[in-house]
């Protein structure tokens, strides 16, 4: 093997891995690659890879001396101990200036402080969120890369090459910013990509259920559905679906169990939004819908048991197919105003300098969340830097007006069905209270006043300032010392 040769090295030759490394290739960068199981890389430079330039390597002192400086190491393995493992392997073969990067989905924290640990090193750390599974990681995913800025320029080029690109060829990678962020990014993604599957499914089954629509009528809907303001990956997929046939011509659809699994980030979105106080409900409903799932033996059970409405005849069949293709739309609304509501909670909390209108860029192609949508939040952020929440944005707002009232039927209708739709409705919900100028948390503070001495803040009086009713009479002058909002 020939040193120094190669513009970057990959360690994880799994299906991304492999997608990713012949996507360089492709594109004109030479690349070394090894992995744990040395079998795995004969494999691919005799099969896969065979006929390229990509440089197999059965050690790590081999991989590492293949490697330009400075050396460009990018990790596909699988989130926690290994990626920990995967950098002390290759600790002791760097030296300052080097990059490490991790592509695999970690969480944030742990990027922060990989990123942290390495700078000790002298070492550059980039912790990249990598979307669009094997087809985009071979043809062009959406990259999203945090943590040593330094390393940015050193790695540019490669990934914005590789990277999907929207109509006007700008590529769907950008630099994110500081430490975690990368990762946090692909998180706020993945946790948007739960809530819009959840909401394709409620739909399907209000649909299924409310109007009697078979799976080849489902397919039509969602293929008009993809050509209008829904265009997008999921819906184009979601059409496809409904249309494929069993080995026996039974749509296959009906044959796949209704138990849903997750891999965790979704949860994470949901940890993250209570650490930092935002109410991200949407995608918390669709984590929780995913647990419910899984209960399919006391839900079978239950189904014999439990009643539900008597079910009203369908009405109007358009007018019900119109008002949950609205209802559809204005909670995926919610879903992105929501995550780009914990976006800049974070942004906060960690002294991260977020570029949201880029964020959507990067979206906008190779992931799986990529939509025509997307470009609308990218415009909004352009008109106005500093938008506080996408719903305040004129077509969003002006957009919600005008559906609402479908949306709501839509919810009724499901409500009157007995179909479940803990998506459309807590959407609905959170449209409801953020539009509420006094909610009733007033009647909860003074109960939290009654019981435990919490203290309250007043109308009258500027905010920041507490006070503390004796309820009752019979209660001490004493509050409590501290104020949990």
């Amino acid at each position: 093997m020939q040193k120094e040769t190669c513009d970057i090295g990959l360690i994880g030759l799994a299906v991304m891995g492999q997608n990713l490394v012949l996507n360089m290739n492709d594109h004109g960068f030479k690349v070394a690659v090894y992995n744990r199981t040395v079998s795995k890389v004969d494999e691919f430079i005799g099969n896969e890879a065979k006929g390229t330039d990509i440089v197999g390597a059965h050690s790590i002192p081999e991989f590492i001396a293949a490697l330009k400086r400075p050396r460009r190491v990018m990790m596909l393995v699988k989130a926690g101990q290994a990626v920990d493992d995967t950098i002390e392997s290759v600790l002791p073969h760097l030296e300052p200036g080097d990059i490490v990067i991790d592509g695999g989905n970690s969480l944030f924290t742990d990027s922060n402080r990989r990123e942290a640990a390495l700078a000790q090193k002298g070492i550059l750390f980039i912790g990249t969120g990598v979307s669009g599974g094997e087809e985009g990681a071979r043809k062009g995913p959406s990259i999203m890369p945090g943590g040593s800025a330094a390393a940015w320029p050193h790695v540019k080029d490669i990934f914005q090459s590789i990277a999907a690109k929207v109509e006007d060829g700008t590529p769907c990678c950008d630099w994110v910013g500081e430490a975690g962020s990368g990762h946090y990014v692909k998180m706020i993604h993945n946790g948007i990509e739960y809530g819009d599957m959840q909401l394709i499914g409620e739909a399907y089954q209000l649909l299924k259920d409310g109007l009697g629509l078979t799976p080849d009528e489902l397919h039509q809907v969602f293929a008009e559905w993809n050509q209008g303001e829904l265009d997008s990956y999921l819906v184009e997929i979601t059409a496809e679906i409904f249309a494929k046939k069993d080995e026996d011509g039974s749509p296959l659809i009906d044959n796949i169990l209704d138990a849903a699994g997750q891999k965790g980030t979704g949860k994470w979105t949901c940890v993250s939004a209570l650490d930092t106080g935002m109410p991200v409900t949407l995608i918390g409903e669709a984590v929780f819908a995913r647990c419910l799932s899984a209960l399919k033996d006391s839900r079978v059970e239950a189904s014999k048991v439990l009643a539900g409405p008597k079910k009203p005849k369908a009405t109007d069949r358009a007018e019900f197919i119109e008002d949950v293709r609205r209802a559809l739309f204005c909670s995926k609304f919610i879903s992105y105003a929501q995550g780009y509501m914990l976006l800049a909670a974070a942004a906060k909390e960690y002294k991260w300098n977020l570029n949201m209108g880029g964020i959507a860029l990067m979206w906008r192609g190779g992931c799986i969340i990529r939509s025509q949508f997307l470009g609308r939040i990218k415009e909004a952020f352009d008109k106005n830097p500093g938008l506080t929440n996408l719903l305040l944005d004129s077509y969003f707002s002006e957009t919600l007006k005008k559906y609402q009232e479908s949306w709501r039927r839509a919810c009724i209708r499901a409500i009157q069905h007995g179909v479940p739709v803990p998506a459309f409705s807590t959407a609905l919900s959170f449209y409801d209270g953020f539009r509420t100028a006094r909610l009733p948390a007033n009647l909860l503070q003074a109960q939290r006043d009654f019981f435990g001495a919490h203290t309250y803040e007043r109308v009258d009086h500027p905010r920041g300032e507490f006070f503390h009713t004796n309820w009752t009479g019979r209660g001490g002058r004493v509050a409590s010392s501290t104020y949990n909002a």
